[in-house]
């Protein structure tokens, strides 16, 4: 961040001290040290007192930070939707592959510990399908460019939205191909037992 740097760069143009600025914008003197050694960041309203203070724009007291804070939240964002997607798939996993030994051995308990499982992963799935939504990402080749932080052309973004409604099919049919398999396995292994 620049801002620390700027500050300090105003306030020894005024030629006044760390204290002398803290009471204009009524603040501490401790605080104006943390920003300008970048261990803090003012908030918007410090930020105007200081721009009224300095008699430079808002714009131009934070110039450069702007894009560093943005990439910063992008950063963050993508790491968020990385990780959102790893348990996802996790739990997805988990679901599918725990389906047949907790019908078997543990019966309706285990009936009940996989609606549980069921219902976490349903919930990811929707924390997840809220952040597609966000960034308009359905496809895989739009969230790899989602995740290298890259944007689609044109002609790239609309091939893709012609495939997201037959994915959806897709998905659906998986669903209610998986729920229905669950559902036949245990009306045939309570015939059994």
């Amino acid at each position: 961040m620049q801002l620390g740097h700027r500050i300090k760069s105003f306030r020894e143009k005024l030629n006044i001290s760390q204290e002398e600025l803290a009471d204009k914008i009524y603040t501490s003197r401790q605080t104006i040290s943390n920003w300008e050694n970048d261990k803090t960041y003012p908030d918007i309203n410090s930020l105007k007192l200081l721009s009224n203070v300095f008699d430079v724009s808002l714009d131009n007291l934070i110039e450069g930070d702007i894009e560093l804070m943005k990439s910063k939240i992008n950063e963050k964002e993508r790491s968020d939707f990385f990780k959102l997607s790893w348990i996802y798939t996790i739990e997805l996993i988990v679901m599918v592959l725990s389906s047949y030994p907790l019908f078997k051995f543990l019966k309706i308990i285990g009936i009940i510990i996989w609606i549980l499982i069921f219902i976490i992963t349903i919930t990811t799935a929707f924390k997840l399908e809220k952040l597609k939504k966000k960034y308009d990402i359905q496809t895989y080749k739009e969230i790899v460019a989602f995740y290298d932080n890259k944007s689609l052309s044109h002609d790239e973004k609309i091939e893709e939205k012609g495939k997201k409604n037959y994915q959806k099919v897709l998905i659906v049919m998986c669903f209610f191909n998986s729920y229905f398999y669950n559902f036949n396995f245990i009306k045939f292994n309570n015939r059994i037992n």
